[in-house]
Protein backbone atom coordinates (compact mmCIF):
# COMPACT_ATOMS: atom_id res chain seq x y z
CA UNK A 1 0.00 0.00 0.00
CA UNK A 2 1.87 2.98 -1.29
CA UNK A 3 1.97 6.71 -0.71
CA UNK A 4 -1.11 7.41 1.41
CA UNK A 5 -2.43 5.71 4.52
CA UNK A 6 -5.04 3.07 3.72
CA UNK A 7 -8.63 3.37 4.83
CA UNK A 8 -9.22 1.18 7.87
CA UNK A 9 -12.07 -1.07 8.94
CA UNK A 10 -11.96 -2.90 12.26
CA UNK A 11 -14.21 -5.94 12.33
CA UNK A 12 -15.00 -6.41 16.00
CA UNK A 13 -15.15 -3.30 18.16
CA UNK A 14 -14.35 -5.01 21.46
CA UNK A 15 -11.58 -4.00 23.86
CA UNK A 16 -8.67 -4.57 21.46
CA UNK A 17 -10.35 -3.24 18.31
CA UNK A 18 -11.74 -0.12 19.94
CA UNK A 19 -8.50 0.61 21.78
CA UNK A 20 -6.54 0.44 18.51
CA UNK A 21 -9.03 2.80 16.89
CA UNK A 22 -8.71 5.25 19.78
CA UNK A 23 -4.92 5.07 19.61
CA UNK A 24 -4.86 5.78 15.89
CA UNK A 25 -7.22 8.74 16.32
CA UNK A 26 -5.28 10.11 19.29
CA UNK A 27 -1.98 9.89 17.41
CA UNK A 28 -3.30 12.08 14.61
CA UNK A 29 -2.61 9.43 11.96
CA UNK A 30 -6.34 9.12 11.37
CA UNK A 31 -9.46 11.08 12.13
CA UNK A 32 -12.03 9.07 14.07
CA UNK A 33 -14.59 9.42 11.28
CA UNK A 34 -12.16 7.79 8.85
CA UNK A 35 -12.06 4.54 10.85
CA UNK A 36 -14.97 2.13 10.39
CA UNK A 37 -15.81 -0.21 13.28
CA UNK A 38 -18.25 -3.11 13.12
CA UNK A 39 -20.04 -4.97 15.91
CA UNK A 40 -23.00 -7.31 16.08
CA UNK A 41 -24.40 -5.52 19.14
CA UNK A 42 -26.33 -2.47 17.94
CA UNK A 43 -26.34 -0.81 21.38
CA UNK A 44 -22.54 -1.04 21.53
CA UNK A 45 -22.30 0.53 18.08
CA UNK A 46 -24.24 3.56 19.27
CA UNK A 47 -21.68 4.17 21.99
CA UNK A 48 -18.82 3.84 19.49
CA UNK A 49 -20.57 6.20 17.09
CA UNK A 50 -20.74 8.86 19.81
CA UNK A 51 -16.93 8.76 19.95
CA UNK A 52 -16.86 9.96 16.34
CA UNK A 53 -16.07 6.68 14.57
CA UNK A 54 -17.94 5.41 11.53
CA UNK A 55 -19.91 2.31 12.50
CA UNK A 56 -21.54 -0.56 10.63
CA UNK A 57 -23.36 -3.79 11.38
CA UNK A 58 -22.35 -5.24 8.02
CA UNK A 59 -18.85 -6.67 7.70
CA UNK A 60 -18.93 -7.15 3.89
CA UNK A 61 -19.77 -3.50 3.20
CA UNK A 62 -17.08 -2.35 5.65
CA UNK A 63 -14.52 -4.50 3.84
CA UNK A 64 -15.62 -3.26 0.42
CA UNK A 65 -15.28 0.39 1.46
CA UNK A 66 -11.81 0.09 3.02
CA UNK A 67 -8.34 -1.30 2.31
CA UNK A 68 -6.73 -2.31 5.61
CA UNK A 69 -9.01 -4.72 7.43
CA UNK A 70 -8.30 -5.46 11.09
CA UNK A 71 -10.04 -8.64 12.24
CA UNK A 72 -10.54 -8.56 16.00
CA UNK A 73 -13.03 -11.31 16.80
CA UNK A 74 -12.86 -14.45 18.93
CA UNK A 75 -11.33 -17.56 17.33
CA UNK A 76 -14.70 -19.30 17.57
CA UNK A 77 -16.33 -16.50 15.54
CA UNK A 78 -13.66 -16.26 12.85
CA UNK A 79 -14.86 -18.81 10.30
CA UNK A 80 -18.31 -17.24 10.18
CA UNK A 81 -16.78 -13.79 9.65
CA UNK A 82 -14.41 -15.02 6.91
CA UNK A 83 -17.23 -16.79 5.08
CA UNK A 84 -19.26 -13.59 5.33
CA UNK A 85 -16.59 -11.28 3.90
CA UNK A 86 -15.11 -13.70 1.36
CA UNK A 87 -16.93 -12.20 -1.68
CA UNK A 88 -15.76 -8.69 -0.74
CA UNK A 89 -12.06 -9.52 -0.21
CA UNK A 90 -9.85 -8.47 -3.12
CA UNK A 91 -6.18 -9.59 -2.92
CA UNK A 92 -5.16 -6.65 -5.13
CA UNK A 93 -6.80 -4.14 -2.82
CA UNK A 94 -6.88 -5.51 0.71
CA UNK A 95 -4.41 -6.11 3.52
CA UNK A 96 -5.79 -8.18 6.40
CA UNK A 97 -4.49 -7.73 9.93
CA UNK A 98 -5.52 -10.44 12.38
CA UNK A 99 -5.43 -10.16 16.18
CA UNK A 100 -7.11 -13.57 16.47
CA UNK A 101 -5.18 -16.09 18.59
CA UNK A 102 -3.93 -19.33 17.08
CA UNK A 103 -4.86 -18.69 13.44
CA UNK A 104 -2.08 -18.75 10.83
CA UNK A 105 -1.86 -16.63 7.71
CA UNK A 106 -2.33 -19.86 5.72
CA UNK A 107 -5.53 -20.60 7.66
CA UNK A 108 -6.90 -17.24 6.52
CA UNK A 109 -5.93 -17.80 2.90
CA UNK A 110 -7.32 -21.33 2.87
CA UNK A 111 -10.66 -20.27 4.34
CA UNK A 112 -10.98 -17.32 1.94
CA UNK A 113 -9.64 -19.27 -1.02
CA UNK A 114 -7.58 -16.22 -1.97
CA UNK A 115 -3.89 -15.30 -1.77
CA UNK A 116 -4.52 -12.09 0.15
CA UNK A 117 -1.78 -10.54 2.28
CA UNK A 118 -2.31 -11.33 5.97
CA UNK A 119 -0.36 -9.94 8.91
CA UNK A 120 -0.86 -11.36 12.38
CA UNK A 121 -0.64 -9.03 15.37
CA UNK A 122 -0.76 -9.92 19.04
CA UNK A 123 -1.23 -6.91 21.34
CA UNK A 124 -2.32 -7.05 24.98
CA UNK A 125 -4.95 -5.24 27.02
CA UNK A 126 -2.52 -2.44 27.94
CA UNK A 127 -3.36 -1.23 24.45
CA UNK A 128 -6.21 0.62 26.19
CA UNK A 129 -3.71 3.01 27.83
CA UNK A 130 -1.16 3.11 25.01
CA UNK A 131 1.26 0.69 26.70
CA UNK A 132 0.79 -2.50 24.68
CA UNK A 133 3.59 -4.80 23.57
CA UNK A 134 2.48 -5.98 20.13
CA UNK A 135 4.15 -8.80 18.20
CA UNK A 136 3.61 -8.85 14.42
CA UNK A 137 4.37 -11.60 11.92
CA UNK A 138 3.55 -12.73 8.41
CA UNK A 139 4.61 -15.16 5.72
CA UNK A 140 2.72 -13.37 2.95
CA UNK A 141 3.08 -9.61 3.47
CA UNK A 142 5.52 -7.18 1.88
CA UNK A 143 8.17 -5.44 3.97
CA UNK A 144 6.40 -2.15 3.30
CA UNK A 145 3.13 -3.44 4.72
CA UNK A 146 4.86 -4.96 7.73
CA UNK A 147 6.37 -1.57 8.54
CA UNK A 148 2.97 0.05 8.08
CA UNK A 149 1.26 -2.30 10.52
CA UNK A 150 4.07 -1.98 13.06
CA UNK A 151 3.72 1.80 12.90
CA UNK A 152 -0.02 1.57 13.50
CA UNK A 153 0.43 -0.52 16.64
CA UNK A 154 3.20 1.79 17.84
CA UNK A 155 0.50 4.42 18.33
CA UNK A 156 -0.69 2.26 21.25
CA UNK A 157 2.63 1.07 22.69
CA UNK A 158 5.62 -0.78 21.24
CA UNK A 159 5.80 -3.39 18.48
CA UNK A 160 8.27 -6.06 17.43
CA UNK A 161 8.43 -8.31 14.38
CA UNK A 162 8.79 -12.04 15.08
CA UNK A 163 8.61 -15.31 13.10
CA UNK A 164 5.07 -16.54 12.59
CA UNK A 165 5.73 -19.87 14.29
CA UNK A 166 6.27 -17.90 17.52
CA UNK A 167 2.91 -16.12 17.46
CA UNK A 168 1.18 -18.65 19.69
CA UNK A 169 4.05 -18.28 22.14
CA UNK A 170 3.61 -14.50 21.92
CA UNK A 171 -0.01 -14.97 22.97
CA UNK A 172 1.13 -16.71 26.15
CA UNK A 173 3.99 -14.35 27.06
CA UNK A 174 2.54 -11.13 25.71
CA UNK A 175 -1.25 -11.27 25.99
CA UNK A 176 -1.78 -13.78 28.81
CA UNK A 177 1.31 -12.33 30.47
CA UNK A 178 -0.62 -9.23 31.51
CA UNK A 179 -2.71 -11.41 33.83
CA UNK A 180 0.37 -13.21 35.16
CA UNK A 181 2.07 -9.98 36.17
CA UNK A 182 -1.17 -8.62 37.61
CA UNK A 183 -1.49 -11.75 39.75
CA UNK A 184 2.09 -11.22 40.97
CA UNK A 185 1.25 -7.61 41.90
CA UNK A 186 -1.89 -8.81 43.66
CA UNK A 187 0.14 -11.33 45.66
CA UNK A 188 2.67 -8.64 46.60
CA UNK A 189 -0.14 -6.37 47.80
CA UNK A 190 -1.57 -9.20 49.91
CA UNK A 191 1.86 -9.64 51.45
CA UNK A 192 1.84 -5.93 52.18
CA UNK A 193 -1.45 -6.24 54.05
CA UNK A 194 -0.05 -9.14 56.08
CA UNK A 195 2.89 -7.02 57.23
CA UNK A 196 0.77 -4.08 58.28
CA UNK A 197 -0.41 -1.88 55.38
CA UNK A 198 -3.99 -1.05 54.50
CA UNK A 199 -5.11 -2.88 51.33
CA UNK A 200 -5.41 0.27 49.21
CA UNK A 201 -1.96 1.51 50.19
CA UNK A 202 -0.40 -1.93 49.73
CA UNK A 203 -1.81 -2.27 46.21
CA UNK A 204 -0.62 1.19 45.20
CA UNK A 205 2.85 0.50 46.55
CA UNK A 206 3.07 -2.91 44.87
CA UNK A 207 1.87 -1.60 41.50
CA UNK A 208 4.25 1.37 41.47
CA UNK A 209 7.14 -0.85 42.56
CA UNK A 210 6.37 -3.25 39.69
CA UNK A 211 6.19 -0.32 37.27
CA UNK A 212 9.57 0.92 38.54
CA UNK A 213 11.13 -2.52 38.15
CA UNK A 214 9.95 -2.82 34.54
CA UNK A 215 11.11 0.71 33.78
CA UNK A 216 14.61 -0.07 35.07
CA UNK A 217 14.92 -2.86 32.49
CA UNK A 218 13.48 -0.86 29.60
CA UNK A 219 15.23 2.45 30.28
CA UNK A 220 18.60 0.94 31.16
CA UNK A 221 18.37 -1.87 28.60
CA UNK A 222 19.38 -4.05 31.51
CA UNK A 223 18.97 -7.70 32.57
CA UNK A 224 16.81 -8.50 35.63
CA UNK A 225 19.71 -10.13 37.48
CA UNK A 226 21.80 -6.98 37.09
CA UNK A 227 19.10 -4.94 38.80
CA UNK A 228 18.52 -7.64 41.43
CA UNK A 229 22.21 -7.57 42.32
CA UNK A 230 21.90 -3.84 43.07
CA UNK A 231 19.28 -4.43 45.76
CA UNK A 232 20.62 -7.60 47.37
CA UNK A 233 23.36 -7.58 49.98
CA UNK A 234 25.09 -10.40 51.91
CA UNK A 235 22.83 -11.85 54.62
CA UNK A 236 20.26 -9.16 53.71
CA UNK A 237 16.48 -9.16 53.77
CA UNK A 238 16.06 -9.05 49.95
CA UNK A 239 18.03 -12.20 49.22
CA UNK A 240 16.26 -13.95 52.11
CA UNK A 241 12.89 -13.13 50.59
CA UNK A 242 13.95 -14.10 47.07
CA UNK A 243 15.30 -17.45 48.22
CA UNK A 244 12.10 -18.20 50.15
CA UNK A 245 10.04 -17.51 46.99
CA UNK A 246 12.29 -19.75 44.91
CA UNK A 247 12.03 -22.56 47.47
CA UNK A 248 8.24 -22.28 47.04
CA UNK A 249 8.59 -22.53 43.25
CA UNK A 250 7.93 -18.93 42.17
CA UNK A 251 9.98 -18.96 38.95
CA UNK A 252 9.07 -22.51 37.96
CA UNK A 253 5.36 -21.79 38.49
CA UNK A 254 5.55 -18.77 36.19
CA UNK A 255 7.40 -20.76 33.52
CA UNK A 256 4.92 -23.64 33.73
CA UNK A 257 1.99 -21.25 33.53
CA UNK A 258 3.35 -19.65 30.36
CA UNK A 259 3.89 -23.08 28.78
CA UNK A 260 0.34 -24.22 29.58
CA UNK A 261 -1.12 -20.99 28.16
CA UNK A 262 0.91 -21.45 24.98
CA UNK A 263 -0.47 -24.97 24.52
CA UNK A 264 -4.04 -23.78 25.13
CA UNK A 265 -3.69 -20.79 22.79
CA UNK A 266 -2.66 -23.09 19.95
CA UNK A 267 -5.92 -25.03 20.21
CA UNK A 268 -8.47 -22.18 20.34
CA UNK A 269 -9.29 -21.98 16.62
CA UNK A 270 -11.67 -24.64 15.26
CA UNK A 271 -10.44 -24.98 11.65
CA UNK A 272 -13.27 -27.26 10.68
CA UNK A 273 -16.49 -25.41 11.27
Amino acid sequence: MKNKLPRIAILGGGNIGLSLAKGLAKSGKYKAKDITITRRNRASLEGIKKLGFTVSEKNPSAVAANELIVIAVLPQQLNQVLDEIKPAVDPKKHLLVSVVSGVTTKDFQNRLGKQVEVIRAMPNTAIAIGESMTCVASTSATKENMELVKSLFETVGQSIEIHEELMTSATALNACGIAFFLRAIRAASQGGVEIGFHAEDALRMAAQTAKGAASLLLVNNSHPENEIDKVTSPKGCTIAGLNEMEHAGFSSAMIKGIRVSQQKAGALYPKEN
